[in-house]
């Protein structure tokens, strides 16, 4: 009987890790680092309808509009970075430039596994880092993203 070095079960048995991911900011172009990425959801809102001639006390179901939250991207802060603060600069009478992210889980070879794109993605808020002399951590910001709309692609 051959030995099983558990590559076959790593393609088709386990779940994929979710600490290895990277983002890409559209027109940027380059892969930016984040400790944490959420608020990647979507839902379909509820319409609930019954006409008056039916003989069912219930409203029927209907799928209604698609709904996205807000992505929320979480690093530390680094000397002389400050994409992130000119792009919110931007927010004026609706001139923002809006950009596709994309967010890619990779496996162990650094090769995309899955990815979410987010599309006509702009800041919408920025929360700075709490500052506290008897800590011992880093400085990390939180930038949050509204979008239009998300792709998720496995691959």
């Amino acid at each position: 009987m051959a030995s099983n070095d558990g590559s076959v079960e790593s393609q088709t048995v386990w779940p994929l890790p979710k600490f290895s991911f990277s983002v890409n900011f559209g027109t940027q172009g380059e892969n930016l680092s984040f400790q944490e990425v959420s608020g990647l959801e979507t839902e379909t809102q509820v319409i609930e309808y019954r006409h008056s001639n039916s003989n069912v006390y219930s409203p029927i179901k209907m799928p209604g509009l698609a709904k996205v939250g807000n992505a929320v991207f979480t690093r530390g802060i680094f000397v002389q970075n400050n994409d992130f603060w000119r792009w919110y600069s931007q927010i004026k009478m609706n001139t923002i430039p809006r950009q596709t992210v994309t967010i890619s889980l990779l496996d162990e070879n650094g090769k995309t596994t899955m990815q979410w794109t987010l599309s006509n993605a702009w800041p919408t808020k920025i929360v700075c880092t709490n500052l506290n002399a008897n800590a011992n951590e880093v400085a990390i910001d939180t930038l949050e993203v509204a979008f239009e709309t998300m792709r998720i692609k496995n691959k």
